[in-house]
């Protein structure tokens, strides 16, 4: 008698911890466009930075009213990562930091004058339901992980620690796409030369892992990697290169949903890269909250100076009871798409991005942003 196979998948997404090269990119980027924003709404931002030993290059296009000391903020940003010894490698009073700036191109200003889209492209939105949070678990699971790696060497509780480090989760789910439980986990995290990696392996299980990872969704046979090739003393960048937008995944959906391309940090709210994605995220979850499908993805598509979308495209992954057509009908009827519209509804014009910068952008209990609020989700629920 053959044995009836079970349609069972794994699903793996990844994080990094605030100090991982690519991630003091972002928060550097972020951290001086919040510096403008906050004394010029209305900048035109797209600001980028690229690490290595002993260096930083900031470069970009800023067309603005305001001063921003670039050399002051990337020396704080990287000392509160916790860069501040020269014998990492990197540390924020001993970095060489160049600046090579101007103004956005006038031919792009041309587009976003009238309110149009800075730029072409398409954006993807996401929710679903087998989170709090209305994100698939293995990016959550991944994003705590790392979070608790970096507060746990922050607070003193571990010195031994030191600021790179990612995590990754393997969750396995059912034929019916039901989280099961944990398969595999993987935290790799920058250390002293003195700690064993048999000591270091208990603090990960114990103080990282343990705290984190629900009893329920761990069995017997999941799998604990810590430090993979046993030893992680040189990092940051020191170790590898850092650059802006180079972790989109970790960013957003830790690859469970598609991604449009464009990232995220260093971009003023015009970019429709950032604002119509994170536009999207807001529908999506909302859309999903009101019972409208058990898991809903969006994409939007732009062309450069036109107000409205000229593509919405929805996906409920055979999860709901409406049409896309009625779906998309239901969302042009509640949603503003537009650029103006979505920085308006959103209050994009804020110093509010370095915060974004880590631990992703979407699902964040611990922050106030405005596109995790299901404040549409009354309205929507009148067209079931």
């Amino acid at each position: 008698m053959e044995n009836k196979k079970v349609n069972r998948r794994i699903f793996t997404s990844e994080s990094v911890t605030e100090g991982h090269p690519d991630k003091i990119c972002d928060q550097i980027s972020d951290a001086i466009l919040d510096d403008i924003l906050a004394q010029d709404p209305n900048a035109r931002v797209a600001c980028e930075v690229c690490a290595t030993t002993g260096l930083v290059l900031v470069m970009g296009e800023i067309t603005t009213d305001g001063y921003c000391d670039v050399q002051k903020i990337v020396r704080s940003t990287v000392d509160e990562i916790g860069y501040n010894r020269g014998k990492f490698g990197f540390d924020s009073e001993n970095l060489a930091v160049l600046v090579s700036l101007k103004e956005q191109s006038p031919d792009i200003a041309l587009g976003v004058d009238i309110d149009g889209a800075g730029d072409q492209g398409m954006m993807f939105g996401y929710a679903c339901n087998e989170t709090d949070e209305f994100m698939p678990m293995p990016i959550m699971l991944a994003h705590k992980l790392a979070k608790r790696l970096a507060e746990i060497r922050k607070n003193g509780m571990h010195k031994e620690l030191r600021p790179d480090g990612k995590t990754q989760v393997s969750v396995e789910y059912d034929e019916k796409g039901k989280v099961l439980r944990v398969d595999t986990i993987v935290v790799s995290t920058q250390h002293d030369e003195d700690i064993t990696q048999d000591n270091l392996r208990k603090i990960i299980i114990e103080d990282v892992i343990n705290p984190i990872i629900p009893k329920k969704l761990m069995d017997e046979n999941t799998k604990i990697y810590v430090n993979p090739t046993g030893r992680f003393v040189i990092g940051g960048p020191k170790g590898d290169s850092g650059l802006t937008g180079r972790k989109i995944i970790v960013d957003t959906y830790g690859g469970y949903a598609p991604h449009g391309g464009g990232a995220f940090s260093g971009k003023d709210p015009t970019k429709v890269d950032r604002s119509a994605s994170y536009m999207a995220r807001y529908v999506a979850k909302n859309m999903v909250a009101a019972e409208f499908a058990d898991k809903l993805q969006i994409q939007l598509s732009y062309a450069i100076g036109m107000r409205e979308p000229i593509s919405i495209c929805i996906d409920t992954f055979g999860t709901s009871k409406y049409s896309e057509s009625y779906l998309i009908d239901v969302v042009k009827n509640n949603f503003d798409l537009t650029p103006k519209g979505i920085i308006e509804k959103l209050n994009l014009r804020r110093p509010i991005y370095r915060q974004t910068a880590t631990y992703g952008h979407f699902g964040r209990h611990d922050l106030d942003f405005p596109w995790e609020k299901l404040d549409k989700v009354q309205d929507l629920k009148k067209y079931l």
